[in-house]
């Protein structure tokens, strides 16, 4: 293996380790600081690796890892949508809401609605 060879390797274990430590701790009020800390890794090498290897930002992986988690969330209709907001690492529930709108294209209220009908989520747009 070359140095090239090992270098891509290390920025993809950098890539993996993040994913991790954001998957894991993403409710808390969690940085880039912080991740590059617990994978043993400068905060701008963290930020290059996500950038090279996920094509994307710190942000968006948090956002995602948020927006996944309160997808699942959402499922128990018996658990208020501010509660799912903080449990995903907001505090302002309207941030939150709009964040997931976004993404979803559908408020968190709106989305439980139709998930817990049976619906499919594509039916979402089209009910917009």
């Amino acid at each position: 293996m070359g140095t090239r060879d090992t270098t891509i390797g290390r920025r993809e274990q950098l890539y993996r380790d993040a994913i991790r430590v954001i998957c894991t701790d993403y409710a808390n009020a969690l940085t880039v600081d912080d991740v590059a800390h617990q994978i043993a890794t400068s905060r701008r090498q963290l930020q290059r690796v996500i950038a090279e290897v996920g094509g994307t930002t710190f942000g968006q992986l948090l956002a995602r890892a948020r927006m996944a988690a309160a997808e699942r969330l959402l499922r128990d209709p018996e658990l208020p949508v501010k509660e799912v907001a903080r449990r995903v690492g907001y505090r302002q529930p309207a941030q939150f809401a709009k964040s997931f709108r976004v993404r979803y294209g559908a408020t968190p209220r709106d989305y439980r609605r139709v998930h817990t009908n049976g619906s499919r989520p594509q039916e979402l747009v089209a009910e917009r």
